[in-house]
């Protein structure tokens, strides 16, 4: 494979060219294809980008049909009959099915982007500055972002400038089990020297993709929501990698039933791929300047073609979301036995997540490292996550048939007792 002129030219900050140093040029689902013609199962999907799988068939005819017509591609905060579309297929669809009512805002195609608006538009409703977030989140590397990410290779790298903005708070389980983390937040909230400023915001993931693939309890996020109903703090969940269907609804926050303040999403919103975020905010949040917060790419009319498309196809009923929970079991089960395996062979492992976003926490990054390498090896591609990438991390496509799945599956273990034996 000729790699020559990536590596002399690409920079060093690269990394999942690292881990799966060949040259993909084909992609089908859940399967990618090298340029020798060596087929993979994809368990990264983009970092969940990819949720409904490589070059869907049903969504790419969709944006095809759009170019061939000479239509809008570009358009600023125009409004176009793409940006209609899609806003129709969210609103009937997504929204008013769940009893939601937003108003949505474009900020800019990527994930830290709508991170940086939501918690800037916090701040301007609220008139305070602080953002609580919690441990081992991650919510991008962008300043403003960056100030709400927990991990210290993102955090060092600022050159020494500091971030500023936030305060950090323990997830759920940060402290072991049996320790509800939220009385802390309580009682600093309730204590006037307790050091903490009112904040204007909480931004939260409800299964922490970076962070480990740490899933907050169902009931500990609803009393998330009625402390900050107490104390007018607005709720801000992060649905960047958790949302669109991954942990087997739509919105990774159905489960707890709990309606946020402000949501962002991004990663697999255009369904296809292509950057695409938003903001969705309650209607009077909605205090934004005309042109207070805006950005050269936020009428990328091939998105939204795409995300209507996701949309209109895979969510007009629950039978999506079915099947999502089914895989999702699926792959508990198999993660629970490839864990105890682990575990007998002097190594402390065990399973996690929700849905189809799913983890094994192998206790050391060295560890999980020679599994997915070893993985890769045997035609699998599947990365790792939390603070030492200690966690084997599955983000399958949402779409994969039973039989990669399956495939997939035998790879990790086969991998595991090869890696580890």
């Amino acid at each position: 494979m000729q790699t020559q002129i990536l590596e002399r030219m690409e920079s060093d900050v690269r990394t999942y060219s690292r881990s799966f140093p060949v040259v993909f040029t084909k992609a089908k689902n859940a399967r990618l294809t090298d340029e020798e013609g060596r087929e993979y199962i994809d368990f990264l999907a983009g970092a969940g980008t990819l949720n409904y799988g490589h070059n869907n068939p049903k969504i790419k005819q969709a944006l095809l049909d759009y170019l061939a017509e000479d239509n809008i591609i570009h358009g600023l905060d125009f409004f176009t009959a793409a940006k209609r579309r899609y806003l129709q297929a969210l609103d009937e669809i997504i929204l008013k099915p769940r009893g939601l009512d937003y108003k949505v805002q474009f900020p800019g195609p990527t994930g830290t982007n709508a991170v940086e608006a939501a918690i800037r538009l916090a701040r301007n409703a609220k008139q305070r500055h602080n953002i609580v977030t919690f441990t081992n989140g991650f919510h991008g590397v962008t300043m403003g972002a960056l100030a709400t990410t927990g991990n210290r290779k993102f955090r060092e790298a600022t050159g020494g400038v500091p971030t500023v903005g936030g305060s950090f708070m323990p997830y759920d389980g940060y402290l072991g089990d049996g320790t509800d983390t939220l009385d802390y937040f309580e009682k600093l909230l309730s204590d006037k020297s307790g050091g903490l400023d009112v904040p204007a915001g909480v931004i939260v993931e409800t299964v922490q993709g970076e962070g480990g693939i740490n899933a907050c309890g169902l009931d500990w996020l609803k009393r998330l929501e009625q402390i900050c109903r107490a104390h007018d703090i607005l709720l801000i969940i992060d649905d960047i990698q958790a949302g669109c269907g991954r942990t087997g609804k739509f919105f990774s926050f159905e489960h707890a039933g709990v309606v946020p303040d402000i949501v962002t999403n991004s990663k697999s919103l255009s369904g296809l791929g292509l950057p695409f975020s938003q903001v969705l905010m309650r209607p009077e949040l909605d205090v934004w300047k005309p042109g207070q917060y805006n950005g050269t790419f936020r009428g990328f009319a091939l998105a939204f073609t795409t995300a209507a498309a996701a949309i209109e196809n895979y969510w007009s009923d629950d039978s999506f979301a079915q099947e999502v929970q089914r895989k999702g079991e699926v792959v508990s089960e198999r993660f629970a036995k490839i864990a105890a395996w682990i575990s007998e062979q002097g190594i402390e492992a065990s399973e996690r997540g929700r849905g189809l976003m799913r983890g094994i926490d192998v206790g050391s990054g060295e560890i999980a490292d020679k599994i997915t390498h070893q993985a890769f090896e045997n035609g699998l591609v599947i990365e790792t996550s939390g603070q030492d990438g200690e966690v084997v991390k599955c983000l399958c496509p949402l779409t994969i048939s039973d039989e990669d799945l399956q495939k997939g599956l035998d790879i990790l273990e086969q991998s595991a007792k090869q890696a580890l034996s």
